[in-house]
């Protein structure tokens, strides 16, 4: 569905143009599958998601979704930020409708769709109340509501849960995990928490500090749901570590079971 075909990408500050952040990235993502982005702050995370956002374009190569390349961001790719940057003067419901009514729809199918997305986020009961009455989690679960209803083929998530509580943001990652596994949509997921990594992905590749780009692919068998405090999670988020702390030792991709390769 994604594919990065030799991409680079560097940044121009005042007349000068910095060391690529990506450089020679080759990348594929298919269809329904859940990547988590693992790495540190400044390793050229958000810039890929970026990339296949069409934010910003590659400064070399191509960035191609379903084989066509990228020139701009596109209702195909629903993007949820860190901060759930609603519409303080709208109401839930008006919110998560805003892009359908940009669309046109209307009436009784208006309010149909934009309930249903309500109650797949569990905010039915909270559709009339404005974001300034809402906790941080809910207004996440908003944002999340307003992307899935228009439909996007591929969510990109840029560590949307980090800034909540640990209580709530395994609660969201919880719901995630069912809104996927009922719509099965790609979903590329950016994160520096191996724990979160662990939990969600159904594989990960892992990007290293300055200059290493890229350094694991990892696919990952665990069954779900997963348990946080089973051997073989616990054994993974290990071998995660690993390969954040020592980042040559992953390179090779491997499938990851709970068995911690040396």
């Amino acid at each position: 569905m994604i594919q990065l075909e030799n991409v680079s990408k560097s940044y121009l500050q005042n007349g000068i143009w910095f060391p690529p952040v990506l450089a020679k990235l080759n990348l594929t993502v298919t269809e329904g599958e859940f990547l988590c982005v693992l790495g540190p702050s400044g390793c050229g995370k958000t810039t890929l998601l970026n990339l296949i956002a069409g934010f910003v374009s590659p400064s070399e190569g191509r960035v191609l979704f379903q084989g066509k390349e990228i020139r701009g961001p596109g209702p195909d790719r629903g993007v949820v930020f860190q901060d759930a940057t609603l519409f303080p003067w709208l109401t839930v419901m008006q919110n998560v409708g805003f892009g359908l009514r940009i669309r046109g729809m209307k009436g009784r199918l208006f309010k149909e769709t934009t309930i249903g997305f309500l109650e797949t986020m569990g905010l039915a009961e909270h559709a009339e109340k404005f974001p300034y009455a809402l906790s941080g989690g809910m207004r996440q679960r908003v944002a999340i509501a307003r992307v899935l209803a228009l439909e996007p083929k591929v969510l990109l998530m840029d560590e949307p849960f980090s800034a909540l509580d640990a209580n709530t943001r395994e609660r969201l990652q919880d719901e995630l995990l069912k809104v996927w596994m009922l719509h099965r949509r790609t979903i590329v997921y950016i994160t520096h928490s191996v724990e979160e990594t662990a939990y969600l992905a159904d594989r990960v590749v892992v990007f290293g500090g300055t200059d290493a780009g890229l350094v694991a692919d990892l696919p990952v068998s665990l069954k779900r749901p997963r348990q946080r405090n089973d051997n073989e999670f616990i054994a993974m988020k290990d071998h995660l570590r690993k390969c954040l702390a020592e980042q040559p030792c992953c390179i090779q991709p491997q499938t990851l079971t709970g068995e911690r390769n040396q």
